[in-house]
Order: C-alpha cells, then sequence, then structure tokens
C-alpha cells in the first residue's frame, strides 16, 4: 500500500517549517499526491478515483505526447510560410453522408449559456441564473491552482448531489439551489496542461484526465439520474487543433462509459472550435465524436489569438486594436458560418460566443448601452442559425433570452430549420483574410494593462478577472500578449495615430512604467503593494518581449502556482 503526505491547514506546505498535523492520502501503486492534504480532498482522491485517473493516463498519455509532436510540427509548417487548409486526406469525411447520434432530451435547448469557474458560490448563483447550461471551467476561467482544482471537484459533487450550500456571513445571506437549475456541462483543461500536484509513475498527470477522471468517477450515477434524464456527464472540450486529439477525447470517453457499465454514447461533449487550425477540421472533429458529440461553440476569443500565434512568422498578417476584432470582420464571420452550417448538417448544436460584458452598476447609460451592443451581437447569431450563445454574467441573461426567445419561438434549437447551405462556398482564402483596422497607442496600453492586471490575479488564484467593464479571462489576456509580442517584433506603426510612431522595445519599456502608475492609481497603492503586480509585470514584459512566442501565457507562468509538500512515505 502506498501513501502520500500532506499537511493540515491552509498555509502552503513549502512555507510550513516542519511541523502540523498531518494527513495520508490513500493512493495506488505509481501515484504520487503533492498536494496539500485536506479531509474535503481525500473524499475526492480516493484510491478508486486516482486509480481510474492513472488507468486514463497510462492508456493515453503516448497519444497525448504525440498529439503535442504533431501540434508542434504543424507550427514549424506555418513558420515556414505555409498557411492552414482543408485536408485533402479527409475529403471523403466531409462530402460524406453522416450525422451524429441524436441529441439527449435534456440538453435539445441551451439557447443561453453562461459560464464560470468551479467555484461555489459562482456555482449556486450560475445554476440558478435562468439560463438553460452552466458550463463549470476548469480551464480558462479557473487558477489551477491546488486548492481552486480540488476545492472544484468538492463543489461540483455537491452541486450533482443537490446539497451545495455557501454561507456569506459578511451579508448574512445562505446561497442554495432552486428547484430549477441550468444544465450542468464540466471543461477540463486543454491536453497540453499538466497537473504537477499529482505525478504517475514518475511524471505529472496530464491535467485534463485529472478533471475529466475525477469528476467522471464521483459524479457519473448521480448525474445521469438528477440532470441527464439517463445520458451524460455533459462537458466542453477546450484548445484541440485537430481530428487526432477528437478521436484520443472520444476513446477516453468510451473507457470510462466500459469501467461505468454504462451505454456508450451516453457522454457527451461540445467542442470549442477555438484554434485557426480546427476551423478547417470542423466535420472531422464531428466524425471522430459522433456517438458522443452535442456540437460545437465558436470560442472566439481564443481563436483570435490563435490567429497571431498561428501566423506569428507572417509579418504581411498583422492585426489591428483587439477591439477592432469583432464578429464583423471578414475571417470571423466565415468562421462563424461555416460553424452552423457544418454543425447543422451534422444534426448538433452550433452554440455562438461569449459576451463578455458586465453590469456597470454605477453608470446607467454606459450600462444601457453595453447591453444594446450585447443584444446587437446576439441577433446576429441566432438570426445566422446559432442555437444558442454564452454570457459571462448573469445580468445579461433575460437580455439574451428575450433576443433568442424572439427569434426561435417555441423550437428548442434552429438545428433543422436552419440548414445555412449558402456558407457550403466559404472557402479557405474566407476564412485566413487578414482582418482589417488601425492600430494605435491605446491598443498597445490597453493590452498592457489587462495583460499584466489579469497575470496579477491568476497569480494569486483568480482566473476571471472584471476589468473596464468587462470579464477577462485568459483567452482574452493571451490576445493582449500575443497582439503585444507581434507589433514588437515586426516594429509595427501604429498608424491610427496619424503620428508614424513604430513599437519599439524602448516605447514598449515606457508604456509598461507609465501603465503599472496607472494600475497602481487605478486600485489602490495598499492593494497594488499586496498583489503580485510586480512580479506580474516581470511574466507578461517577459514573454511580449522574448525572441520566440511562448505557445501559452499559462504554461509559463504555471510553476509560479505550483506548490509541493514536503516527501512522505511514498517519495522517501
Amino acid at each position: 500500500m502506498s501513501f502520500s503526505l500532506g499537511y493540515y491547514g491552509d498555509t502552503a506546505m513549502k512555507k510550513i517549517p516542519g511541523g502540523g498535523a498531518v494527513g495520508w492520502y490513500d493512493v495506488p501503486e505509481g501515484v504520487d499526491v503533492r498536494g496539500r492534504y485536506d479531509e474535503e480532498f481525500a473524499k475526492i482522491l480516493t484510491k478508486d478515483a486516482l486509480m481510474f485517473v492513472a488507468e486514463l493516463q497510462r492508456e493515453f498519455r503516448s497519444h497525448v505526447k504525440y498529439a503535442m509532436e504533431c501540434r508542434k510540427e504543424a507550427k514549424m509548417r506555418y513558420n515556414s510560410g505555409l498557411v492552414p487548409g482543408f485536408d485533402p486526406a479527409t475529403r471523403n469525411v466531409r462530402e460524406g453522408d453522416w450525422v451524429c447520434a441524436e441529441v439527449p432530451p435534456a440538453v435539445a435547448d441551451r439557447r443561453v449559456e453562461i459560464t464560470g469557474p468551479v467555484e461555489r458560490k459562482m456555482i449556486i448563483n450560475a445554476l440558478n441564473s435562468g439560463a438553460k447550461v452552466f458550463m463549470a471551467d476548469f480551464e480558462d476561467a479557473l487558477s489551477p491552482t491546488w486548492e481552486n482544482l480540488m476545492r472544484g471537484q468538492v463543489n461540483l459533487k455537491d452541486a450533482v448531489n443537490g446539497t451545495i450550500r455557501f454561507e456569506d456571513k459578511a451579508r448574512n445571506k445562505v446561497y442554495k439551489l432552486n428547484d430549477q437549475t441550468a444544465k450542468l456541462f464540466v471543461r477540463p483543461r486543454g491536453w497540453h496542461l499538466p497537473e504537477s500536484h499529482i505525478y504517475i509513475d514518475g511524471e505529472p498527470a496530464i491535467g485534463c484526465l485529472v478533471d475529466f477522471g475525477l469528476y467522471f468517477h464521483h459524479n457519473y450515477a448521480a448525474f445521469r439520474k438528477s440532470q441527464g434524464q439517463g445520458f451524460g456527464p455533459f462537458f466542453y472540450l477546450p484548445k484541440m487543433e485537430n481530428s487526432r486529439e477528437a478521436r484520443i477525447w472520444n476513446n477516453v470517453f468510451e473507457r470510462a462509459e466500459k469501467m461505468a457499465g454504462i451505454e456508450k454514447g451516453s457522454i457527451r461533449a461540445t467542442v470549442l472550435i477555438e484554434t485557426l487550425p480546427a476551423v478547417f477540421q470542423m466535420d472531422e472533429i464531428l466524425y471522430e465524436l459522433r456517438d458522443h458529440s452535442v456540437g460545437l461553440n465558436c470560442g472566439r476569443w481564443d481563436y483570435i489569438f490563435s490567429y497571431v500565434k498561428t501566423f506569428q512568422a507572417h509579418p504581411d498578417r498583422l492585426l489591428p486594436d483587439r477591439v477592432l476584432v469583432g464578429m464583423g470582420q471578414h475571417f470571423m464571420r466565415s468562421y462563424s458560418d461555416l460553424l452552423i452550417r457544418t454543425c447543422h448538417r451534422r444534426g448538433v448544436h452550433a452554440m455562438g460566443g461569449m459576451a463578455a460584458q458586465i453590469p456597470i452598476r454605477d453608470d446607467p447609460e454606459a450600462n444601457k448601452a453595453a447591453l444594446e451592443l450585447v443584444k446587437k451581437d446576439k441577433l446576429r447569431e441566432v438570426r445566422a442559425g446559432h442555437d444558442g450563445t454564452w454570457a459571462a454574467h448573469p445580468g445579461l441573461i433575460p437580455a439574451i433570452m428575450e433576443v433568442f426567445n424572439n427569434n426561435m419561438g417555441n423550437n428548442p434549437n434552429l438545428i433543422k430549420t436552419m440548414k445555412r447551405e449558402d456558407a457550403a462556398n466559404i472557402t479557405e482564402e474566407d476564412l485566413l483574410q487578414i482582418p482589417r483596422g488601425v492600430r494605435t497607442i491605446e491598443g498597445l496600453r490597453l493590452n498592457t494593462r489587462v495583460g499584466i492586471q489579469y497575470v496579477a490575479a491568476w497569480l494569486t488564484g483568480t482566473g476571471s478577472v472584471p476589468l473596464y467593464n468587462l470579464m477577462e479571462d485568459a483567452a482574452t489576456a493571451e490576445i493582449s500578449r500575443v497582439q503585444n509580442w507581434q507589433w514588437l517584433k515586426y516594429g509595427v506603426e501604429l498608424d491610427g495615430d496619424g503620428l508614424g510612431v513604430r513599437v519599439t522595445t524602448e516605447l514598449f519599456g515606457k508604456v509598461v512604467e507609465e501603465e503599472m502608475s496607472r494600475i497602481e492609481r487605478e486600485v489602490g497603492s495598499n492593494r497594488f503593494k499586496k498583489g503580485m503586480y510586480k512580479e506580474a509585470c516581470k511574466i507578461f514584459t517577459r514573454q511580449c518581449t522574448a525572441p520566440v512566442l511562448d505557445d501559452f501565457l499559462t504554461l509559463n507562468a504555471y510553476n509560479h502556482i505550483v506548490v509541493h509538500h514536503p516527501k512522505g512515505p511514498s517519495r522517501l
């Protein structure tokens, strides 16, 4: 029998000099839990649950490693001057007459979905929000500290069981679930992220297999009774670049269904199309997941990030200010239209993108204007044929629901009524068209200000951050980072200011200094000193000025939030 040693208490282990009560996680052979011990966490990290995660890791780690090598090879091709496109080898899949498994009744109507981290109060409010679906996020909206991940699993288990409560002592208020709640989807991390608090056979676990494995193991039976009407659990799958990665997920689902003794096709998932290479593989991704798919989603912020990352060696494909890269750009509209056509042709949902706005409580006029922009965006989506959309804040749900209700009528979705055959003519050129617009010093400043503040929050355990009336997560921070990097690398002219100024390391250094002063004024000196703004500034600045673009901001910064406890019996 193996044990992993941890300390009780909320203090990070590396800060404890060597005392305190100890506890052990009962782990299977080859598994080493290096995060803090907690009695609540031990109910999640049971021997059987860890065995399931270890089995998934052992069966699929070579496939995941190969998929990550394929990503590197693709990047080398794009950096040599090639561009993504439709794969001639899978033309038969794109042109074939096939459909995905029928959508389960429990998730036929998804017209408004809300997203947020797996934080306890957030889960309750989101499930009670009036949205049709809540996507509980282990990915871009969560800083993957040990505490956040494990408490998230505890919270979701309580939510599925219907027992989740939260007592806000400051407000003297108790939060609990309503009788009617949103359907729960869970988004694990992407394939590229490790979980360095759990080692399996001497190497860090694959983050998404930890997220998926623990949640599935503890909740599949209760979920199928309480939420899924015989189906489920339900998932969102992020950051995939091609159908090979979708095939791994399909195999993971089949392995889990077999372990649980439930029917093939019980687990259902929506894939976020949020990388540029994936837009050329939408049919292929659905085909690989055809027994488990409930559609695709326009992950538009990550998609913009991916456009820059894919074309990092293409100085002719520079983005304008990030506020100008919206769904009005031809390449973004083409992506949305093709996604709708592809999904409806295959019998599944085509989900729209995120409304990142949050209510502006101290300025009614500004709030009204922001809400009108949201409604205009959602009207565009439903008229285009999207079956539903995302909101970042419960305050947006009534307005968005009204837009979709007025345009969908009594239909639960538009799968059979909006085929969008006109989108069959969308070409590679349409999907790759260079975005139009100007670049300004204010764009550079905003990127820098948002990026630094997001990283500072992320380092202190917060992954979803309200900034300047928008809810920023890792995806929007990534746009800020890669756009700064792109402008610096190619010394772009800030043509929107009429001054002809070029972006240099000297100009950027001046902007960083000035924006740090502005951040300190905005948040206050006390909070600035207590926060991790200086550390965040170093990380963000280093990534913006690096000779080689880091693939992910969070991957680079991850080691700053990993805390291992001292060696226990299983590692002596």
